[in-house]
């Protein structure tokens, strides 16, 4: 919303205080996890463990890949629907700053009604699929506000992100239970580390992605990423079922399983 005031300024003086308060912001955030996050004493690694025991585990480097491609759905609202609305619609430059409202708005209420509902991996997968169907219903009505008056196209853009955030909680909840129900509880950092960097490096190719085909292609574009989701999110169920066969083959592997569900 503060990006608002600066868009409407569209002075130098406005985009630079911007980025200069959003840097400052991230400064806050971590001190707060410096002076607030407790020190957990990591816990002991049986013997069989190796060093980069995640590389070998082929269904959680595939959930990883899956994770990281289904991840392009958070610039599509942060990136990829501000240029169409201010560069291909006739929408009034406020509506950039409502559709991250709504964005922040729907995420803040609904996380925990509905992430409390996705506790276990094969929930998890469930939850790409459900998430992969609605980011195909949002993308569609992304492309549409290019097609109606400008006294629509706030309303239809504000529709869009809304199912699209609510596929973005699914997806989001089910990115948590597969991430941590599938890690070794003595490897969650380097479980966690490698769906780290492929995530980051999904969110670094994401703007040529989404600027380079997407707006390209113009309507077009939206629905092929709106199916790219699609297949993505069916993908979910299948990677879910076969790192749980794994896990439950390897009894070494089964603790995040059993706790999973006993949570649930």
């Amino acid at each position: 919303m503060g990006a608002a005031v600066a868009i409407q300024l569209d002075t130098r003086a406005a985009y630079t205080g911007l980025i200069l308060a959003n840097a400052a912001s991230f400064a806050c955030a971590g001190v707060i996890a410096f002076l607030g996050v407790p020190d957990y004493r990591p816990l002991p690694r049986p013997e069989e463990h190796r060093r980069w025991s995640v590389l070998t585990d082929r269904p959680y480097v595939s959930f990883v890949a899956l994770h990281s491609a289904m991840g392009l759905q958070y610039q599509t609202v942060s990136l990829l629907l501000p240029i169409w609305l201010t560069a291909h619609t006739d929408a009034p430059r406020w509506t950039v700053a409502a559709v991250y409202a709504i964005n922040s708005g729907v995420c803040v209420l609904f996380q925990s009604r509905l992430g409390s509902k996705v506790e276990i991996p094969r929930q998890g997968g469930r939850a790409f699929r459900l998430a992969g169907f609605l980011f195909l219903v949002s993308c569609p009505l992304m492309a549409l506000t290019a097609d109606v008056p400008a006294w629509v196209a706030p309303g239809l853009a504000g529709l869009a992100v809304c199912v699209h955030s609510i596929g973005e909680v699914w997806e989001s909840s089910g990115g948590y239970a597969l991430g941590y129900g599938l890690a070794p509880d003595h490897a969650q950092g380097q479980y966690q580390g490698l769906l780290g960097i492929g995530f980051g490096a999904g969110q670094a190719l994401a703007p040529v992605i989404l600027t380079g085909a997407v707006l390209t292609l113009g309507h077009s574009g939206w629905l092929l990423l709106g199916c790219f989701f699609a297949a993505l999110g069916a993908a979910g169920p299948p990677v879910a079922a076969w790192a749980e066969r794994t896990r439950l083959a390897d009894p070494g592997a089964q603790a995040p399983l059993r706790e999973a569900g006993c949570a649930s």
